[in-house]
């Protein structure tokens, strides 16, 4: 009877200690609920302008209700159009780019045996992650200025400088280049991370059989971190539409507009410098509506294809 009452008692003690620890739990995701309530979920219900004609001077339940009108002036813009385009070139190059240059760079600097070198490789290519676009945009606006380092280069091969960053010719290939630049430090952790779990003893007995270093990555470290590159490319499917709105504006000028003015920087200029508030929510809400179905079948893919769940 004594160790059944004391068993219960313990079962009453690791309960009461589980419902406080979940508790405590509740109480500190519950500052970031309130944060997300207040700055995310609040906001939303601005998305009404983009159906209104709207006025500020009447609010927002009080101007005029305009349907779809928005939307098919929006669309009906040549200006619509180019910024579309010029969004998805850009986002989908660095996409592309920014899952091929950190897969080949985890895969080289894995090849490194000096751990020294290899950590101050990897420390060094991971800061610019860090920097913040208008900190980096200054740098390379100064580089590549008509007086800067890239023209005083050249300049020594005969080459005539100009303004990179104000040609249309050059702009995006610029824009892509340094997001690359910047990023693929940090993309490059989740390879190298994948590959600490790949067996040693695979490559030791690819080695006994006189297995050389390419085809060992290509047999075994391929393969082995396939998953993750599936899982990687499948989940930026959702950034289709991002092509980076803090670096294009901290870059961009109206020269280069024709091709390098994508969606976040355009719906930037009509609701806040053209004060056209329904035109730039309307595109804003035709972008997210865009963002939020392609997330959704990012996860369905990358859980059919590679068995990756959220919860």
């Amino acid at each position: 009877m004594k160790a059944a009452s004391a068993s219960k008692k313990k079962g009453v003690l690791k309960k009461t200690r589980n419902s406080r620890t979940i508790w405590n739990y509740h109480i500190m995701v519950l500052i970031g609920m309130v944060w997300l309530f207040f700055f995310n979920i609040v906001p939303m219900f601005g998305i009404v302008i983009a159906f209104e004609d709207y006025n500020p001077m009447s609010g927002l339940w009080h101007s005029d209700f305009v349907g779809m009108e928005n939307f098919t002036y929006l669309f009906s813009m040549s200006d619509c159009k180019r910024v579309i385009f010029n969004t998805l070139v850009i986002a989908v190059a660095k996409l592309i780019l920014n899952i091929i240059v950190p897969l080949a760079f985890a895969l080289l600097l894995n090849e490194i045996r000096q751990v020294k070198f290899k950590k101050a490789v990897q420390t060094i290519v991971y800061l610019p992650h860090f920097l913040s676009w208008v900190i980096l945009a200054s740098v390379l606006l100064e580089m590549f200025g008509y007086k800067g380092v890239i023209n005083s280069i050249l300049g020594v091969f005969g080459i005539r400088g100009k303004i990179w960053f104000s040609e249309e010719s050059c702009f995006r290939q610029l824009v892509i280049g340094s997001d690359v630049w910047k990023e693929f430090g940090f993309n490059a952790v989740i390879y190298l991370a994948a590959l600490t779990g790949i067996s040693p003893e695979l490559y030791e007995a690819a080695a006994i059989d006189g297995c050389s270093r390419w085809k060992a990555v290509w047999n075994i470290t391929i393969p082995g971190i396939a998953s993750t590159i599936v899982v990687l490319s499948i989940l930026g499917l959702g950034n289709v539409l991002n092509a980076g709105f803090d670096q294009i504006f901290n870059l961009y000028s109206p020269l280069v507009y024709s091709t390098g003015d994508i969606l976040d920087t355009w719906v930037y200029r009509m609701g806040l410098l053209n004060v056209q508030f329904s035109l730039a929510t309307a595109a804003g809400l035709f972008k997210s509506v865009i963002s939020f179905t392609l997330i959704v079948i990012s996860y369905i893919i990358a859980y059919k294809a590679a068995d990756y769940k959220i919860f």
